[in-house]
């Protein structure tokens, strides 16, 4: 018989993996930052190794948990960057823009309570500053160039370890310990501890992640001119809506499939 593909995932299953992983996100960057404030008191260095180890291991883990459903973004901005590709549709992208943040704000709720601090208590760390906006510009775009590298290059199943290694890395090589994501930026809001960030300095982060993106997509295209709506249907995880998408934009649903024979039904 002839080759088969994947069905499309239905969107409802997508936006309910990406608000479970962005929880789950939240949760380990705000939990291991509190474990880490406890463990280590008074000493920063180390708490933040602690946060960030966890945070790289964790964010490996959950892409691989909600990977297959959703493509594993947990990340408004690499969603977006997804669209502008063709990997992803607008609509769609816009869809997972509340589901991201409402998760990751859940997840903070739950990191507070797990260490029974009150529900929501709004962070009062003051982040804003010149040196904060720079880091989270650079962050944001070595991120996305992380992720859409590895799928132009056939890479894409590398990308969940490649994106925590990043994160991990851009802890320490940033000032801001590169939160590179709008969601978590919001979620991190809603816990006065050591991984929080003040509502003031909130718009500064978000600003400043929304041009490495945009800095990011252009780069991208300079870089990787043929890259193709299949290429961005696979970034970060490779997943069964990725050829049904591609194939809205144009592109046969093979061109997401590896070489091979088809299989038989």
């Amino acid at each position: 018989m002839g080759g088969v593909t994947s069905a499309p995932v239905p969107l409802w299953r997508r936006l309910t993996a990406e608000f479970l992983g962005s929880a789950f996100l939240a949760a380990v960057v705000i939990g291991s930052g509190i474990a880490a404030q406890r463990l280590s008191p008074g000493q920063t260095g180390l708490e933040l190794l602690e946060n960030a180890a966890a945070t790289a291991a964790g964010l490996f883990a959950i892409i691989l948990m909600f990977g297959p459903v959703s493509g594993g973004h947990f990340n408004p901005v690499v969603s977006f960057a997804d669209a502008a590709f063709g990997g992803l549709s607008w609509r769609d992208a816009a869809a997972y823009l509340p589901a991201q943040v409402a998760g990751c704000t859940a997840g903070a709720i739950v990191a507070n309570l797990m260490f029974a601090l009150p529900a929501v208590s709004i962070s009062t760390k003051h982040r804003a500053s010149g040196a904060h906006f720079l880091s989270e510009v650079i962050a944001t775009l070595g991120l996305l160039l992380v992720i859409f590298a590895l799928a132009r290059s056939g890479r894409a199943r590398t990308a969940p370890a490649a994106v925590g290694a990043y994160i991990g890395a851009a802890y320490w090589f940033t000032s801001s310990t590169s939160f590179a994501n709008p969601a978590i930026t919001i979620g991190r809001m809603f816990s006065d501890t050591f991984a929080g960030i003040a509502p003031g300095s909130v718009l500064s982060f978000i600003g400043a992640q929304i041009i490495g993106g945009a800095l990011a997509v252009a780069i991208i295209k300079a870089l990787y001119p043929g890259i193709t709506p299949a290429d961005a249907a696979a970034i970060i995880f490779p997943h069964d809506n990725g050829p049904a998408r591609a194939t809205h934009d144009g592109v046969p649903p093979s061109a997401d499939q590896p070489a091979g024979p088809a299989r038989s039904g």
